[in-house]
């Protein structure tokens, strides 16, 4: 069973800092070519390097954005080989 993934840019547009201290700071993430309605995501400001240690995105800065899926989660596109 292998994985499909698309690859996408996109660029932090801005950190959005909690109104409370228990919920985590989220960036926005403005995505290259995306539609016009759904063209932005949200996530928690909270990455992990291969090592462990945390990091942070920054505002300006691009991103890639993967979207995994399993195999059985998949068909084939209609109309392609």
């Amino acid at each position: 069973m292998g994985t499909k993934r698309k690859k996408l840019r996109g660029t932090v547009e801005r950190i959005i800092k909690s109104k409370y201290s228990s919920e985590p700071e989220k960036a926005q993430i403005g995505i290259h070519g995306g539609e016009d309605l759904y063209r932005e995501i949200r996530v928690e400001n909270a990455l992990t390097d291969d090592k462990g240690k945390e990091a942070q995105l920054k505002t300006g800065e691009e991103v890639d954005i993967v979207v995994e899926a399993d195999s059985d989660a998949t068909m084939k596109r209609p109309g392609k080989l």
